[in-house]
Order: structure tokens, then sequence, then C-alpha cells
């Protein structure tokens, strides 16, 4: 039978490569495939699989957030995720732990190696034995103390072409920016003076694709990175990875094809692999990830953490609820990847077309009045725009527009709660789970507003303050464990199962999941106002013959008459309940 790997593999070639003078598609094709050690292998089919269910959320960490004297940062994270998160999340993603030089490993010097400072090998390879690991595949760009840029200045291999360069003089005046520093840079080379791409940062130098032998390389990377356990790939601000002088450079259909030949050649070296593309975009470019269930197998739900944020500090769900009915069902084979912090911030230009302007900026300003700080990126007119809020979720939701109140660990667990119901993976940042607040300190040592937000605890003290039941860290650790534990033994959570948004009015914002095999129902409802609210039962056609339960609390529904003369229950604020009548 013949093998058509090689056949798809200069398929997606030819669609890359179509504009450009690379030729002879048909052996870079066979290249392409003995890297990933496919040479012998038939072509898999691999129908639309979903390779997760409701037990699996992943937990977001750098490998130095917990610190221990005398001991490697990797084996201290994983004796703290076998203690404390063992039983509660299937999966870690462990933020770049390759040797780099800034953005706290997102400007890669070797991609190949992990930090020292971090560990080694051994100490991954640990970890993905027991928990399904996501490692980052820095794409677009790599350091500029890296040895291939250092080869590209001095005209060597490997480096020699791999970084794309433009003219000062091209028209660059629609390219989107992500930041505000200039976006060449001028080196010198034996070439003479040249100006390299730089998206994000002049140490971080964006990589040319055009040139077949960075893929190459890329493709080794990968397939390393399969041999050490890994078996989620996060494709780092992806969506500027190819090039188009007199275009935006931003989502090309090359770079879309791009992510389908990664997809074709991880698939057939590892079934349950899974892609996730990281596209800090606004939310109708962003779900152009999916493709036509041949790109990403997950898209980051970049659009809901700043919309759920609005809603719990304006008290309205009115544009989160628009929002979510908006949301098309991820077809089999996809789902969403749920977050609300991250080690980043809160993303704006997801909120872009969701949220108008003038909310937006309320929002920034609520957060400015909370300890936190703003990042900006250039516009073609050369202004600027907030890009990202960065602060720590906890201080996020210390209180609403109005300015801080007492109800703050009650509406950062109501964040959780809403979060783990949604259609999707859910995946919590450790400092979410531990209640974390801003380190302002981190921010004034490193001048980045990003550090606001990536704290590095000791695990002594760590230890200490997660068993002391009247710390806040106690409390939102066990709150959210709990919530964790609850939802991964419930099938209508399933990432996959049907969602559809209900209609509570402004202050209660609630959707209902029913499970593949239609055996489980649950209406997840939050009462994401500071003020207590009734839930009707009428309005969520609860039928009063059936026994109804709260799974948050435990309890059974009373189906209470009120002075209306409706049956339903008082709902205390940021309260959230998953009430079924098919318990697990």
């Amino acid at each position: 039978m013949e093998n058509l790997l090689p056949a798809k593999v200069q398929q997606h070639l030819e669609l890359i490569y179509r504009d450009t003078e690379v030729t002879d598609l048909g052996d870079l094709s066979n290249q392409l495939i003995e890297l990933m050690g496919l040479t012998d292998k038939e072509m898999i089919e691999n129908p639309n699989i979903n390779h997760w269910d409701e037990t699996h959320s992943l937990v977001i960490t750098y490998g130095d957030s917990v610190l221990q004297d005398n001991t490697k940062p990797l084996q201290t994270l994983k004796r703290f995720l076998d203690k404390y998160l063992r039983s509660s999340i299937s999966g870690v993603h462990i933020l770049p732990f390759y040797p780099f030089t800034s953005d706290d490993g997102f400007s890669v010097m070797d991609y190949s190696s992990v930090n020292e400072s971090l560990g080694d090998w051994s100490h991954i390879n640990t970890i993905a034995n027991d928990y399904a690991l996501m490692a980052d595949l820095v794409i677009n760009h790599c350091s500029a103390r890296s040895l291939w840029f250092e080869n590209f200045t001095k005209g060597r291999d490997p480096g020699r072409g791999f970084f794309f360069t433009a003219s000062p003089e091209d028209d660059l005046s629609a390219v989107v920016r992500p930041r505000t520093n200039n976006l060449l840079r001028q080196v010198e080379t034996p070439e003479g003076t040249q100006y390299v791409w730089c998206t994000f940062s002049h140490d971080q130098v964006d990589l040319n694709f055009r040139n077949p032998l960075v893929l190459k390389q890329f493709l080794s990377i990968i397939k390393q990175y399969l041999d050490n356990g890994v078996r989620i790939f996060r494709l780092d601000a992806i969506a500027f990875l190819w090039k188009e002088i007199g275009t935006n450079c931003l989502n090309l259909e090359q770079t879309h094809e791009m992510v389908r030949l990664f997809r074709t050649l991880i698939e057939q070296a590892q079934h349950d692999a899974i892609i996730i593309t990281e596209t800090n975009i606004p939310n109708r470019e962003n779900l152009a990830y999916f493709g036509n269930a041949d790109e990403a197998h997950c898209v980051y739900n970049f659009s809901l953490p700043p919309l759920l944020v609005n809603s719990l500090v304006t008290g309205s769900c009115v544009y989160l609820k628009q929002w979510m009915m908006s949301m098309p069902p991820a077809r089999n084979g996809t789902a969403y990847f749920n977050f609300v912090a991250s080690h980043d911030g809160i993303g704006l230009r997801p909120a872009e077309g969701l949220l108008s302007d003038a909310e937006i900026n309320t929002l920034v300003e609520t957060m400015q009045g909370f300890g936190g700080h703003v990042s900006w990126r250039a516009l073609d007119n050369g202004g600027s725009k907030p890009y990202e809020i960065n602060i720590a979720l906890f201080d996020a939701l210390q209180g609403t527009v109005h300015g801080p109140d007492d109800l703050g660990l009650q509406r950062f667990v109501c964040a959780h709660a809403i979060m783990l119901g949604l259609e999707g993976i859910p995946a919590l940042y450790i400092h979410s789970l531990l209640g974390t607040h801003n380190d302002h300190q981190r921010v004034e040592n490193s001048g980045h507003n990003r550090a606001i937000n990536r704290h590095q605890w000791d695990y002594n003290q760590l230890e200490a303050l997660l068993a002391d039941p009247h710390s806040s860290h106690h409390q939102t650790y066990n709150q959210l464990k709990k919530l964790l534990k609850i939802r991964r033994r419930q099938s209508a959570f399933h990432p996959n199962a049907t969602q559809f948004t209900l209609h509570l009015g402004d202050q209660l914002f609630g959707f209902w999941r029913q499970s593949l095999d239609r055996q489980q129902s649950i209406f997840c409802i939050s009462n994401i106002s500071d003020q207590v609210q009734t839930l009707s039962f009428a309005a969520i056609n609860l039928i009063d013959n059936e026994q109804w339960q709260d799974l948050i609390t435990g309890q059974p529904c009373a189906l209470e008459t009120h002075d209306s003369g409706e049956q339903g229950m008082h709902m205390q604020p940021y309260q959230t309940v998953w009430i079924t009548n098919s318990p697990a």
C-alpha cells in the first residue's frame, strides 16, 4: 500500500513556499519525514479524536516558581505537584525552561538544552512520566545572543540566512505591533549592514521561515521534545511567523499552513500529541487557528480573561454573555483552552470589538487602582494603545469599579468556578492556585511590568502558609482544589460537552452543560454582583418532582417559594452553584 505521508507533507510545503525560490519540495518533504523519524512508518489515519475528557486540567508555572535551598527548582516543582496537585490536575505547562537572555525565558539561546539553573532533561523526564507535559515552542524568534544569531552576523552556519530582514525604505506601516520598540534593528554582517526584524524586542530576533533550514531545525527540536516526554506543544507567538512586506504580517496563510504541517508531522510521530496556538489577537482571528479541524487542537480562549474580570468588577455580565453566545462549539478533535490568569497579564486585544474603548479604559483604570500596570502597543498612526494589564489576578479582583471591598476571595473563586464549568480544557496559573499578590519588588528589580505576576515562593514558607487555615493562601488553594476535584467527576464537564448560554439577567451569569451521552446535565450559575440575587427555578426549567443538588455545597436545592410567588433560591454575592439531578 502506498504511503501517502510524503505527498501530504509536500502539499503543505507547496502552499507554504509557493511565492519563494524554494524548489525540489519532494526532497524537502522526505527530509522532514526523516527528521521526525517517520521514514519507515505508514501514514496513520488520525480522525478527529478528543485526546481529553473531564479529568483533564493543567497548572501553568515557571520551572522556578517554587524554590528550595540546595535543590534544583524542577525537583522542587515535582515535589510541589506531587504533594498538592496530583489528585486535582492532569498536566503541567512549564514555561520556557531553556537557556535564555530576556523575557523570562521567551528569548531562547539554545532550544536543545534545559537551563542549568533549573535542572536537566532527567528532571523534565521525571515530571513528564507523571503529568501530561506542555512545553513552549518559541518559534517566531530567538535570542540575539544565540549561536544562530552570532553566526548570522559572521556569515557562518548554522545561522546564515536564519533571520528575517527588511529595509528601512520598505513600507511597514501596516505591520501589526504588540510592542512600541522600533521594528527593525541594524546589524553589521559580512554582507554589509542589514536590518533584522524584531516583533517583540531587539533581543528577540525574528526567524526566517522562508529558509527551509530553519524549518528543519525546528522539526529536529520538536522530535527531541517528543523523545523527552512533551505531549502538548504551545506554539508561542505563532500568528507573527510569516512576513510579507506590504501586509500586516499577521495570520498570513503561510502561517496557517505551517501549523497544518506541524500537526500532520507531530500526529504521525505521536498520535495523542496536542498543538495549542498562542495567538493573543482579536477573537475572530484567534478562532481561525482551529482551521477545518486540521490546525490547532486547542486555541487559547484569550477573550475570556478580560471579559470575565470586567463582569466581576462592573457587576454586569452583558458583554460576557454576548461573547459566549457568539462562540461556536469546538468540533471533535478540537477544544478551547480556558484560563483566567497567566504569566503575562490580561490581554486587551482579544477584548477589541467586544468591549468599547471607554469600557476598556474603565477596566484599565480600575486595575491601576488595584496596583496593576499597563503595557502598550504601537499603532500605525504613531500613537499607542493599551495592550495588556499586568496584575496578579488575586489583586485584580479585590474590589469593583467603585474600589476595594471585603469580597475579594469570593469574587476570585467565582471567576475560577465560571472558568472550570465552561466548554474547554481549564488551565490554572500557579499563582492563582496559591492566591499570590502583586510582586511590586520584582517589578522594581527587573524593570518589567509582567514581573508583577511572576513571584517566586520559598517552598518552606509556602508550605507553612498552605497549612495555616487563617491564611488567604490556604483558603484560596483549598477552595480551588475542591472545585477541580468536583469537576473531574462530572461527565457534563467534558471539554466538548454541549453548552448553552442562559438568560438570567445582567447579574446572574449562567450556562447549561450536557454530557456527550446525555446522561448528565449541570446548570452553572454565578452571581457576578456584590448584592444578593434571586435565582428563579422557573427560569431554568427545574422540574420540582426531581431531586436537584448543588455539586459545590453537596446540598439539595430546596424549592423555596419567595414573596413573588416564584420558586427559587437566594444567591450570595459571587456565589456559584453547579446544579444537577445526576451527581457523579
